[in-house]
C-alpha cells in the first residue's frame, strides 16, 4: 500500500523534520551544523496504536556553526550561497506526542560545495574556498590564535587543532580566511612562552575546545598585515 504523502507545510510535518534535523546535528562529531532549507518530501505511516513514522528526504544547507557548538540549527546563520555546503538528508523518524517520544530510527546526508566555476560566474571578487590543510592556512590560523591568546583572559593558552575551512582572496595583497579548533593546553599565561605549538593540551576531561573565525590580510602596499579574530570557548565535551 502507498503511505500517503501530508502536505510539507503541516505542522506535525515540520515538528518532524525539525526533530530530525536536530537528531543529526547532534549525532555529528565533526563539521558545521546543517540547517533546513526545505523538505523536498514526505511520507507518513500512521502506527496501530499511537504515534506516526515520518519518511523524510530534506534538502539543507551547512551553517556558520560549528557542530560542537551544540546549537539548534535555528539559532545558526547560513552561509552565504558562494560559500554554502548544499546536501541532503534521508531519514526516518517515529514521532508520539502524546509520550513526548521523538526517535531518529535512521539518516544518511549526502553533502557538496557549490562548484567553483558557478562562484566565479556569480561573484568573481568572492574569497574562493581552497584545500584547509595546506600550510599557509595553519599558519594563518597560527597567526590569529597568537592574537586571541594576547588578548583573552582566559588562564591557559590555547593552540590550533585543526582548520576546518579555508579560503583566499585577493585584496591590497593576498586574504587568507580560516575556521579552526583549538585546544586548551598546560601551558599557563602567566608563563612567557616562546613557542605554544609545544605546550602540551590538557586531559580531555578537563581541556576546553574553542572555535575560531581568522583572517590574515597582507597589504603589499603597506608592507603590514591586518589580523582578525574571534572564538568561542566550549564546555570539556
Amino acid at each position: 500500500t502507498t503511505l500517503p504523502s501530508p502536505a510539507c507545510n503541516d505542522t506535525a510535518v515540520e515538528e518532524a523534520a525539525d526533530l530530525a534535523l536536530r537528531q543529526i546535528n547532534a549525532d555529528q562529531k565533526e563539521g558545521y551544523i546543517l540547517s533546513l532549507y526545505r523538505i523536498f518530501s514526505v511520507r507518513e505511516h500512521p502506527q496501530e496504536i499511537t504515534g506516526s513514522v515520518f519518511y523524510l528526504i530534506l534538502d539543507v544547507i551547512d551553517t556558520e556553526c560549528h557542530v560542537l557548538s551544540k546549537k539548534l540549527w535555528k539559532d545558526c546563520t547560513a552561509r552565504l550561497a558562494h560559500s554554502a555546503v548544499y546536501g541532503q538528508c534521508k531519514a526516518i523518524i517515529y514521532i508520539n506526542q502524546a509520550r513526548n517520544i521523538a526517535h531518529l530510527n535512521t539518516y544518511e546526508c549526502i553533502l557538496q560545495p557549490v562548484p567553483p566555476r558557478h562562484i566565479w560566474m556569480v561573484c568573481p571578487d568572492c574569497p574562493v574556498d581552497d584545500c584547509p590543510t595546506e600550510p599557509k592556512y595553519l599558519e594563518a590560523a597560527v597567526q590569529s590564535l597568537a592574537r586571541f591568546n594576547e588578548e583573552s583572559e582566559e588562564t591557559h593558552y590555547f593552540s590550533v587543532l585543526n582548520v576546518t575551512r579555508a579560503s583566499v582572496q585577493w585584496v591590497v595583497g593576498p586574504a587568507y580566511f580560516v575556521d579552526f579548533l583549538i585546544q586548551e593546553t598546560s601551558c599557563s599565561k602567566k608563563d612567557t612562552i616562546a613557542n605554544i605549538s609545544k605546550c602540551k593540551p590538557l586531559s580531555s576531561e578537563l581541556a576546553r575546545i574553542g572555535f575560531c573565525k581568522g583572517s590574515v590580510v597582507n597589504s603589499h602596499l603597506e608592507h603590514e598585515q591586518f589580523v582578525t579574530i574571534s572564538c568561542e570557548i566550549y564546555s570539556p565535551q
